[in-house]
């Protein structure tokens, strides 16, 4: 187990914050979580768990610990006719995951391609793209109980998922460190395409009927086209949440907006791109000092270089008051301010 003190952040983070932790804890195995839980204390400091950084936004030191879960590890442990049960260690990266289960007949996952992070942050964030959500595939969450130091297996149906949200978000949070995700894939693939420009992109290359590896491939291409490199320009991805407003707002603002994109969620409700209304507000492309709004992908927030957490949460503020002024609408942030 990794346990050091006064370290820095600055590799954990995608937004590429130089910021620092007054202790920094890295198990690799289950039972070193539970051997850290138990010894830790609660009472004399501060605990944040993260897992690849990269839906974090630092907005200082952080004067606690610091917990990541380098739990690896991807084994079969069932399956039916119809479906296999993937066990992952939370630690394992979100991507490989994908991957593994396209080349091994898994499937249900594909449209996940390229999403960044880790698997146990896809447990907790309920990560989705293109249509699909993680929600979907998740079968059971292993977890330390931080408290008790018990270990817990919960249920997908008792972690009440819905767009972007689970109770490890809200009354769950800070409560369990989470060591093994069970998925379930199905053995027949059934591809999702109607969702964004996936038909489109396949048309262009000349596949009609994509294998999982075809559009895998189209799709971590879609991302890679719209999305910057972290490595290049620090972000965390999407930063803002995609609303979803009764059918009535909508009708009354495509009624001024024409071409305003959606989706419908269901007969009274309607998810509208919160990036569409962000480049209709004339923010593409720019900056506010060291934070900037990115030029291909208004819904990602980028650090120009030198960037601190407050500089990003200014720009934040004043884009959502500009959507808010012209469309109405509130939009959250999906990044995790700390």
């Amino acid at each position: 187990m990794k346990d050091v003190r006064n370290y820095s952040l600055l590799s954990h983070n995608t937004f590429g914050i130089d910021a620092s932790c007054g202790r920094y804890v890295e198990a690799a195995t289950a039972g070193e979580v539970v051997q850290f839980v138990k010894s830790y204390n609660a009472g004399s400091d501060e605990l944040l768990v993260i897992g690849g950084g990269s839906n974090l936004l630092l907005t200082g030191d952080y004067a606690g610990t610091v917990f990541h879960s380098a739990i690896r590890g991807m084994n079969v442990v069932g399956e039916d006719a119809d479906s296999v049960l993937l066990r992952v260690g939370s630690g394992e990266v979100w991507d490989d995951v994908v991957e593994y289960c396209v080349a091994n007949g898994m499937y249900g996952a594909e449209n996940l391609s390229a999403i960044p992070g880790e698997a146990g942050a896809s447990a907790v964030q309920n990560i989705g793209a293109y249509g699909a959500e993680v929600k979907d595939i998740i079968y059971k969450v292993e977890a330390v109980e931080i408290a008790t130091g018990n270990t817990v297996e919960i249920m997908a149906e008792d972690c009440d998922y819905s767009y972007r949200h689970s109770r490890f978000k809200s009354e769950w949070k800070n409560k369990f460190i989470i060591t093994y995700v069970t998925y379930r894939l199905s053995k027949h693939y059934s591809p999702w395409l109607d969702y964004g420009n996936i038909r489109a992109e396949l048309a262009a290359k000349g596949i009609d009927s994509p294998t999982a590896e075809q559009l895998r491939q189209v799709i971590t291409g879609i991302r890679n086209a719209k999305l910057p490199d972290p490595k290049v320009e620090g972000n965390a991805g999407s930063f803002f949440m995609n609303p979803i407003v009764d059918r009535s707002h909508y009708e009354s603002l495509v009624a001024q907006y024409p071409d305003m994109p959606h989706y419908d969620v269901d007969a009274g409700r309607v998810k509208i791109p919160a990036g569409w209304m962000i480049d209709r507000c004339g923010w593409k492309g720019k900056s506010v000092g060291r934070a900037g709004v990115h030029s291909r992908q208004a819904l990602v927030l980028v650090n120009r270089g030198g960037a601190e957490g407050k500089d990003i949460i200014h720009l934040c503020n004043l884009v959502r008051a500009d959507v808010k002024a012209r469309f109405g609408i509130d939009i959250h942030p999906e990044v995790n301010f700390v």
